[in-house]
């Protein structure tokens, strides 16, 4: 299979489990708590990990306590960390979720005081061994250089980029990537109440990338390079249990389809039974089996 790098985010989670959301003021017994690892790109790695993949994470730690449940995490998934960011003060990017066992939603709030992953970091790893490049649209200039010196190093390595929120200039990196994962809160923010709206704005900033969106119970929508639109409904579980993490599955699915250069339409409908599976469980563990 594919070796794959993420550059992106790590947290540490820590997830109570309540029987229904509080009301503001309100005071409530959790049923459980856990704290696992979190974040993106790197929830991203470990289902890559899980469908074959050799995976490969850049992003910052804090030489403190709590990067250990991350650094155990990662090894558990034999996911490579030589390109990680160690800084010596900070804490770990830290969420707090609270996840409605009635509905399967979650709320987090997160806490972060660590500095992005530099560009000085990136521009030291050997790319030509990997097979495809992920990133998280997150700190927008140094991701902009990161996808230059991509570019100009090896301009056939494909690559992807991850938008999920509407982080002030993200469009400035729409034309670097081949594949621009799109959020439904990105679209909505934008005033588009479907993808296809969405499509139409990015479509002359990125005239060759291949477009995809999630759009939750929506399914997901998709445009291939040469405009054709592909939808697909969602699938969802018998049960919705949790939905933390999904569009993380989702984003790893279309990465698996195309790295394997399967069709976009199959690769969309592939990654969105992958994501409502997802759903129908806790945590991302065991979704290949």
């Amino acid at each position: 299979m594919a070796r794959i790098l993420a550059v992106g985010i790590a947290t540490l989670d820590i997830i109570n489990l309540v029987e229904d959301y509080p009301a503001e003021d309100a005071e409530i017994r959790a049923v459980e708590q856990e704290m696992r690892r979190g974040g993106n790109a790197t929830n991203t790695l470990v289902v890559l990990g899980q469908l074959g993949h050799r995976c490969s994470w850049a992003g910052t730690l804090a030489d403190e306590p709590d990067a250990r449940v991350i650094r155990a995490d990662l090894a558990r998934h034999a996911i490579d960390i030589g390109a990680v960011e160690l800084l010596p003060h900070g804490k770990v990017p830290t969420s707090y979720i609270t996840l409605s066992q009635r509905t399967g939603s979650r709320t987090i709030v997160h806490y972060r005081d660590l500095p992005e992953y530099s560009f000085e970091h990136f521009r030291a790893i050997d790319l030509s061994g990997f097979d495809w490049v992920h990133f998280e649209g997150r700190n927008v200039e140094v991701t902009q250089r990161m996808l230059e010196r991509l570019k100009q190093l090896h301009p056939d390595l494909p690559c992807s980029l991850e938008i999920e929120k509407p982080r002030p200039g993200i469009e400035r990196l729409f034309p670097g990537p081949d594949l621009l994962i799109f959020s439904r809160v990105y679209a909505r923010t934008h005033g588009f109440q479907r993808a296809e709206g969405l499509f139409e704005k990015v479509r002359s900033s990125a005239p060759r990338a291949q477009l995809v969106c999630g759009w939750g119970e929506g399914g997901a929508y998709a445009r291939d390079r040469d405009n054709r639109s592909y939808h697909t409904p969602a699938f969802p579980p018998l049960r919705l249990v949790d939905t933390l993490a999904a569009g993380d599955v989702f984003n790893a699915g279309i990465i698996h389809g195309l790295v394997r250069k399967r069709p976009l339409e199959l690769t969309l409908i592939e990654a969105a039974r992958l994501a409502g599976r997802k759903c129908g469980q806790h945590g991302i563990e065991g979704l290949t089996g």
